[in-house]
């Protein structure tokens, strides 16, 4: 079997154009590889998008599901400076929540793990 390659598949409720503008707009290397509104009955825009060269997927449902994002599944972003984990940080935690709170947990130099205000969970490191 030959497997192209895994792609993280987001799907949102409403609120995805706006969930990947964000994003794109708080990482420095991130941007919108394509964007199709109007997709398909059940869903009114899918989209791509890579952060820092990693490709992500995306769909906005318009049907109403019983079920969201999860922090068992989280986003992991190694950072290259402590300014910058502190921006994504302070960016990412408006209008959502510190499921742990910026530190030193041990097991790196600086760590946070956030829920954002779209519901999608990102952790947050500086390596030691």
């Amino acid at each position: 079997m030959n497997m192209q390659k895994a792609v993280p598949y987001l799907m949102f409720q409403g609120n995805g154009e706006e969930a990947i503008n964000f994003y794109i707009s708080i990482f420095e290397d991130a941007e919108i590889t394509s964007l199709n509104r109007e997709v398909s009955e059940g869903s009114n825009m899918q989209a791509t998008f890579k952060i820092k060269d990693q490709e992500f997927m995306c769909l906005d449902s318009t049907i109403k599901h019983g079920f969201t994002f999860t922090p068992s599944f989280s986003i992991f972003i190694t950072c290259d400076t402590e300014s910058e984990l502190d921006e994504l940080y302070e960016k990412l935690l408006d209008g959502g929540a510190a499921l742990m709170p910026l530190g030193d947990y041990g097991f790196s130099k600086k760590f946070a793990w956030v829920n954002d205000k779209f519901g999608v969970s990102w952790q947050l490191n500086l390596p030691s």
